[in-house]
């Protein structure tokens, strides 16, 4: 595009919304001068200016002569757009979105009575209308001739006194103005605050500085996040908070390096193109993302090198596996473009605040009083930055009892009952007060996942409670012998199970041991857990087939229209406005990702063959196929909702009739099973957020696989760091909190579904856990009659597949990690959102991703300076919730092997294990 562009003329200039160049803009025109509302839609009045600013959330704003680059962009757009195509947007987003819980219930009601009152309210005036909003006499509509004071006051008047765009004022402007919001933004407010509803294809995305610092940064997140991946609960420098680091980095390099070419042929670079961009920002934010996160494989490290004590756990079978497994979900990324990130309802909640913290950086802000808030983001995420930083010293270190905040067991700290049922470190949680650690409230994104993902999540928790405790109280399946909430295996003395007693040399299950030894048993919690694992695979699958299948249907028919016409980009095919942006860049070819699939599969067949893994090849297509199977349905849940599960559970089952006898080879196979979707969906969710970006594909593509690359290395020196020097690591009484929650689940579903097999398990030891598979089948009914004909106001937002999902929140985890996060989701994600929108889209991922930031750093330095050497504070503030039962002190069970059970053990008896 010419720099000399004049800005509006750069909107304007295209003829159809279906085209790219309707969509994009010269943003180096709009940087040379200020536009004030004067100089925008020349054909609308200034009431409709007001109107359509307040309807975007800019009626904040301190001063119209210099309005936001959107807010133009936007005038522009619904000024020039002909009725009859609004018309037509209109209806088309009503047939998209009516069973849609994302898309707003009020904007959707306004939508079908702007199309249902058309004859009658086209074209009556605003003014006349607006009367009993907007305190100023009546007079003709002032037009774009009006004096820049009279616009001030004519504002400032509306947004006193609330103008409501939900009523129908001036039909001929709202039916533009809707039709707009969807066909130039986004149907969602989460995504329209945080995306730009233009594109400025010229601006810089891949450069050589984005790459180095975005691996710079990406090290260090690496470290961090696979560091602290084994403590309960854990801490990560997530991808919101690694921008704050990325953005200054790339303004030190733009001050510090030369404009010089460095020659390279074709392939010649720039070491200095500019000021550091937003593309380039969010280009290194997703270097970033995609790789800096714990590798699923560190399961199978810490359990093979710890608990199994797998002497041939080399680093070049850890290399094979990490590459393996990484990249084979890459493979699967290019189906699922079609599936969860060009469809504009593939929302992706987790990744906003990552995007909404990057325009806070680059995007130059405007001066705003929103209900009395006038200081930037940047300040505002600083501002919560260092309080997190300062006040996570408390929790943490100085006062351990704010975080696990067990205060009901104070009162009496030998009490069984009361310690099992509102104990946060044993118990179960219930405690309406039960953590003022902010890193406890945060664990579960409240301030990002949906306020209904949260509510429905919780609902499961609290409907799983009493199942726990009557499993437990009532001893069925010999729970009464074991602690109510671990996730740990134990024996028939209740004691933890030690699996290297029935194992042989090739680490198989020995029998003769085994029946000397006997099996192992979960407790109360890990047993509604297995069950509800078991339902919701058939349900889930079922269910959301069922509902999305129309959605599906037509995925499907593009996917085939796509392959024959594969010549044609998918992007030119779709409507949606960030498609047609990206429509302008090309695509990734579909054999570059079969490429990457077939060199993972390769390094699969190695590791298993290279090393004693017991493991066959034909084990690893098993892996492959099942995840094809559930691989969309699972994605697409998890792209709207912000909620999903992983496949490990199904795997290992199946695999456990398959191989039985074999832990070595489950927990491989369970990697791949895992695996392969859980990094597809990191892959699809760091596409969508290049996606809102305009972060061309190809180069996306180079950069994941890049990072990709790193990322596996350096999560692995970390792990064997951790195992080799860390003191007591994964032991259940750390008190650093270096528990191995996930390293310990993992172990014990290796011997429970590996070493003993599923056979035995649904022969003898849990038989009910084999009928939860048909549980699930049959709920699909009811869910669906619900779904279907219940009131549309609970219906809409009903997520069943979510609402189980709480079954699996305990063992080891409780409520109390969960009851501060439903507190803060239902301030902030609800009632702010409803009531103050403007404020919640300017600052609530931003506070998100400060607070996450201050937590992340805190942790570090708190570790490494008082914890790593052990300068610990002993006082009352620190001992008191670990003083009781609570804490680890016997007893952690209701009855006793010696004491209650027949020949001083229970279970099956001695010659009788199944």
């Amino acid at each position: 595009m010419s720099k000399n562009l004049n800005p509006i003329t750069s909107i304007t200039s295209a003829y159809s919304r279906k085209q790219v160049e309707d969509h994009e803009i010269d943003l180096a025109a709009f940087a040379s001068r200020a536009i004030s509302i004067g100089e925008v839609g020349a054909n609308l009045t200034s009431d409709q200016k007001f109107f359509i600013l307040q309807r975007l959330n800019y009626d904040n704003l301190i001063s119209l002569e210099d309005l936001p680059v959107a807010a133009t962009f936007m005038i522009e757009k619904i000024e020039n757009l002909e009725i009859s195509e609004a018309l037509e947007i209109l209806r088309e987003v009503i047939v998209e979105f009516d069973d849609d819980f994302n898309f707003p219930e009020e904007d959707l009601n306004l939508i079908k009575r702007l199309i249902a009152l058309a004859p009658s309210n086209e074209g009556k005036d605003i003014k006349t209308k607006l009367e009993f909003q907007i305190d100023s006499k009546k007079s003709d509509s002032k037009t774009s001739t009006d004096s820049q004071e009279d616009v001030v006051e004519n504002y400032n008047s509306s947004e006193e006194n609330g103008t409501n765009f939900y009523e129908i004022v001036d039909w001929n402007l709202q039916v533009r103005l809707e039709a707009a919001i969807n066909a130039y933004h986004s149907p969602y407010p989460e995504v329209r605050s945080v995306t730009d509803p233009y594109d400025d294809p010229s601006t810089p995305a891949e450069t050589l500085r984005a790459y180095v610092i975005g691996i710079i940064w990406l090290a260090i997140g690496a470290f961090i996040n696979q560091f602290f991946s084994q403590r309960q609960p854990g801490i990560s420098l997530s991808t919101s908070v690694a921008q704050i680091f990325l953005y200054p980095s790339g303004e030190l390099w733009y001050r510090i390096f030369p404009d010089v070419t460095v020659p390279l042929g074709k392939f010649s670079f720039r070491l200095n193109p500019g000021p550091w961009t937003y593309k380039e920002q969010m280009f290194a934010t997703v270097i970033f993302s995609v790789a800096a996160g714990t590798q699923y494989i560190s399961y199978n490290v810490y359990t093979q090198k710890i608990y199994y004590g797998n002497e041939w756990v080399t680093w070049g079978y850890q290399v094979l596996l990490s590459l393996s497994t990484n990249f084979l979900g890459f493979g699967f990324a290019g189906i699922l473009r079609r599936f969860a990130c060009y469809p504009v309802k593939a929302i992706w909640p987790v990744i906003l605040p990552t995007i909404a913290l990057n325009r806070a950086l680059l995007h130059p802000e405007r001066k705003e009083n929103i209900n009395g808030w006038t200081i930037s983001r940047y300040f505002f995420f600083f501002s919560t930055f260092g309080g997190s930083f300062l006040y996570f010293w408390f929790p943490n270190y100085l006062f351990g009892a704010l975080s696990y905040f067990n205060w009901m067991t104070w009162i009496k700290p030998d009490n069984f009952n009361l310690a099992m049922i509102t104990g946060s470190i044993k118990g179960l949680g219930l405690n309406p007060i039960p953590t003022f650690d902010l890193n406890m409230i945060f664990m579960n994104s409240p301030l990002v996942v949906p306020w209904y993902t949260q509510a429905n999540t919780y609902a499961r928790m609290l409907l799983a409670f009493p199942i726990i405790c009557a499993i437990f109280w009532t001893n069925s399946k010999w729970a009464g012998f074991m602690p109510i909430n671990s996730n740990a295996l134990f024996d028939n003395k209740g004691k933890r199970y030690q699996v290297s007693k029935i194992l042989n040399d090739k680490g198989l299950l020995d029998k003769e041991n085994y029946e000397k030894y006997g099996p192992p048993f979960y407790s109360a919690a890990n047993l509604v857990v297995y069950g509800t694992f078991f339902a919701i695979y058939p349900f889930s699958v079922f269910y959301e087939v069922i509902v999305r299948w129309k959605a599906l249907k037509d995925n499907c028919i593009q996917v085939y229209r796509t392959i024959k016409d594969f010549r044609t980009p998918i992007l030119e095919k779709l409507n949606d406005p960030h498609c047609r942006m990206m429509s302008r860049y090309k695509e990734v070819p579909e054999w570059c990702f079969l490429v990457i699939l077939v060199i993972s599969i390769v390094l699969a067949i190695l590791c298993v063959e290279l090393y004693p893994t017991e493991t066959p090849v034909w084990a690893i297509f098993f892996a492959i196929g099942i995840n094809f199977v559930f691989l969309i349905p699972l994605t697409l849940l998890q792209s709207s909702t912000g909620w999903g599960f992983g496949l490990n559970v199904l795997v290992e089952l199946i695999i456990g009739y398959a191989l039985p006898g074999n832990s070595q080879a489950l927990m491989i196979i369970k990697a791949f099973g895992y695996n392969i979707d859980g990094q597809a969906q990191n892959y699809i969710s760091d596409q969508k957020m290049a996606h809102y970006a305009k972060i061309p594909p190809r180069a996306l593509f180079r950069g994941q696989i890049l990072a990709v690359f790193v990322g596996s290395f350096i999560g692995l020196a970390v792990m064997n760091w951790q195992i080799s020097s860390m003191k007591d690591i994964c032991d259940p009484n750390n008190r650093q909190k270096f528990t191995c929650p996930g390293a310990t689940t993992y172990f014990s579903a290796s011997v429970l579904w590996g070493t003993i097999g599923p056979k035995k398990v649904f022969g003898g030891l849990y038989p009910v856990l084999q009928y939860c598979f048909l549980i699930g089948f049959l709920l699909v009914f009811p869910a669906l009659a619900f779904k279907w004909y219940a009131p549309r106001k609970w219906s809409r937002n009903f997520q069943p597949s979510i609402f189980m999902g709480g079954f699996l929140n305990y063992a080891p985890y409780n409520l109390s990690y969960y009851t501060g996060s439903l507190y803060l989701s239902f301030a902030f994600m609800y009632y702010v959102k409803k009531k103050y929108l403007t404020w919640w889209e300017k600052y609530n991922f931003i506070l998100s991703g400060g607070v996450e930031a201050g937590l992340a750093f805190s942790g570090i330095i708190i570790f490494f300076a008082v914890q790593y050497h052990d300068k610990s504070i002993s006082w009352w503030g620190n001992n008191v919730s670990y003083e009781g039962i609570d804490g680890g002190n016997p007893p952690q069970s209701r009855l006793f092997a010696a004491e209650d059970a027949p020949d001083g053990y229970f279970g099956p008896r001695i010659g009788h294990f199944p």
